[in-house]
């Protein structure tokens, strides 16, 4: 059975693990090297200071998939906007996971005081995020054209946009 959980100490290597496949096999990220489990706690940790989720889908002690949002950008007025992130550990799609994952996000989320969660999704040709968010009630709110450039190819992002309360 899957539980939806809070990040602990014992999942980061797990989350390092699922998001380096990311990093390594896609452009879900505009990342080009994975993370390490010490840079996993030092972002878990500022997100836990800033009162906002991090979530965890566990069967047992495996990490199947992780949620967090973090603060959209630094500026102070920015501060009740939220930006989602999740990943599915390859293999776990199709569970409902990314569904459990994100519902739970969006409950803390609102809890926490966000007022509006972003989404900045990457145009990969699979349109699971896209169509994860939109049945959440995310709605686009705009693209921005070649932004990234990985595994030789320029990347758009599509802005996803959720208002909270």
């Amino acid at each position: 059975m899957t539980h939806i959980q809070p990040l602990s100490e014992a999942d980061l290597p797990g989350v390092a693990e699922i998001y380096a496949h990311y990093v390594t096999e896609s452009v879900a990220t505009f990342d080009e090297t994975p993370l390490d489990t010490e840079a996993w706690r030092l972002k878990a940790a500022a997100i836990a200071e800033a009162g906002l989720p991090f979530l965890v889908a566990k069967e047992g002690d495996q990490v199947l998939g992780y949620a967090y949002c973090a603060r959209y950008r630094p500026k102070p007025a920015y501060r009740h906007t939220v930006e989602d992130t999740i990943y599915l550990a390859p293999g776990a799609s199709g569970r409902g996971l990314g569904r459990q994952l994100l519902g739970e996000l969006i409950s803390r989320a609102t809890e926490s005081g966000a007022r509006q969660m972003i989404a900045v999704i990457a145009e990969s040709g699979d349109p699971a995020s896209l169509k994860l968010h939109a049945a959440f009630g995310f709605a686009e709110a705009g693209r921005l054209t070649a932004v990234g450039f990985k595994h030789g190819r320029w990347i758009d992002t599509i802005l996803y946009q959720l208002e909270l309360a």
